[in-house]
């Protein structure tokens, strides 16, 4: 029986993806002929701390649905460039390096791209020391 590798987990904003750390983890995962779970991490609109009680069901479903076209619109140019890469499009209500760290424990590579001036750069450095798998930083190289 062949080796089998876990899926390529890659860290993604789906409101400023960083090209280039997107196209590093559908290429890993077409070398290793494994599925790409891409994960985007969400929190709730600031103004949902005002309200007095918890937040209605049904807006946060709205705001999840809107997350989730996000992703799959920034996605898309991917998708298309890579039709043999299976992909899992995941989008949770938590801090990015919760949500990567959890998948990090299935996964044989975390992919996240950091951009210089960017608050990624704290999510990153949380992740390389909760992480237990191998982490992949890639830069993004359109902002250079």
């Amino acid at each position: 029986m062949g080796r089998r590798y876990g899926e390529v987990v890659l860290g993604i904003d789906a409101r400023d993806p960083v090209g280039s750390a997107v196209d590093f983890a559908f290429d890993c995962a077409l070398a290793r002929g494994v599925r790409l779970r891409a994960v985007h991490a969400w929190a709730l609109p600031a103004s949902a701390a005002e309200w007095p009680f918890t937040v209605p069901e049904r807006d946060r479903a709205t705001w999840e649905d809107h997350e989730v076209q996000l992703l799959a619109d920034a996605l898309r140019p991917w998708r298309e460039r890579y039709p043999d890469v299976p992909v899992l499009e995941d989008v949770v209500l938590l801090p990015p390096v919760h949500a990567l760290a959890h998948h990090a424990a299935g996964a044989a590579l975390v992919v996240v791209g950091s951009a210089p001036g960017s608050r990624s750069r704290a999510t990153v450095h949380a992740l390389l020391n909760e992480a237990v798998c191998p982490v992949a930083v890639v830069p993004d190289d359109s902002r250079t």
